[in-house]
């Protein structure tokens, strides 16, 4: 696992290999990430540049990373799994990006209140088929931490529900992976 493009091009990431099951860790794969970021640049009027990012159920923190060196302003990873967590302060390291990056060692379902300027670019890559995301959603945008305007890449295998005040732009589909672009209102 690498980082894609930007300032941080090329740069090897600790991984968990093929995933950790058991600690529910399935890392978005380079060829689904680089896919993602080049619909992002080409398709989203480069949302990217200067955002600040909410990576939820962050894993091994690769999306934000990912965000972070091209060039956004600040990344906010929510994560509890404690192997995770391990992986995600690792690799925030190897980028140098610890003036970017905040960890919040906390279920995406229960984030709290942000006390902070809300994301305008959230990624969210809940353990498949759980029904999480629409859970961490639901807590993120109550908890202020999502803007108006904000676009939510949201990672799923299975069919999502779209939380009112969220509109759904488009899917794409690589693999067994979907991918869903939203609004939020």
């Amino acid at each position: 696992m690498r980082i894609i493009g930007g300032a941080y091009r090329g740069r090897a990431l600790a991984s968990v290999g093929k995933g950790d099951a058991a600690a529910h860790l399935r890392p978005t794969s380079d060829r689904v990430r680089e896919a993602l970021f080049n619909v992002l640049a080409g398709g989203y009027g480069d949302p990217v540049t200067g955002a600040r990012v909410l990576d939820l159920f962050a894993g091994t923190g690769a999306l934000g990373l990912e965000a972070l060196s091209r060039g956004a302003q600040a990344a906010t990873f929510v994560e509890n799994g404690r192997k995770a967590l391990a992986l995600l302060r690792q690799n925030i390291a190897l980028c140098r990006a610890e003036d970017r990056a905040r960890v919040i060692a906390a279920d995406a379902r229960r984030p709290g209140t942000n006390a902070q300027a809300p994301h305008d670019l959230v990624f969210l890559d809940p353990p498949y088929g759980k029904g999480l995301g629409e859970a961490a959603l639901t807590a993120a945008l109550a908890g202020g931490w999502i803007a108006p305007g904000a676009l939510i890449v949201w990672e799923e295998s299975a069919v999502i529900t779209p939380q009112e005040g969220l509109r759904l732009i488009e899917e794409r589909r690589y693999g067994a992976t979907v991918i869903r672009f939203l609004e939020a209102g």
